[in-house]
């Protein structure tokens, strides 16, 4: 078993994961994106769940607005950026299946673009 207290305090911080997934909070400040039109995980799906704040997801080409509560499937493979739109900063949840980033946060091959 595993528990972690989230503080969404870093930019991104992966907090907890095993060999088959993974999860990760990211903080985007307002007006401020991560990711690209070359970012993907090719190994990983990635669930992006947003815990606070407002944005702009664009994944392979396609904009989805997001807000609290919003879940966010992006397949691996697919292209995306997030980009915060609201006041305040955009805090999402991430869980990656497998494993895109290490414990420590570096990207791993499967992950890799």
């Amino acid at each position: 078993m595993q528990v972690k207290q989230l503080s969404f305090e870093s930019s991104f911080e992966v907090v907890a994961g095993n060999s088959r997934a993974e999860a990760a909070v990211m903080v985007i400040q307002p007006g401020r994106a991560e990711g690209g039109p070359q970012n993907r995980h090719r190994g990983s799906d990635q669930w992006l769940y947003v815990v606070e704040g407002e944005g702009i997801a664009t994944v392979s080409g396609k904009k989805q607005t997001l807000g609290a509560g919003a879940l966010l499937l992006i397949e691996r493979g697919e292209t995306h950026e997030i980009l915060a739109t609201g006041a305040g900063p955009l805090r999402t949840l991430n869980f990656y299946a497998p494993p895109a980033y290490g414990q420590d946060g570096e990207t791993l091959p499967a992950g890799e673009s």
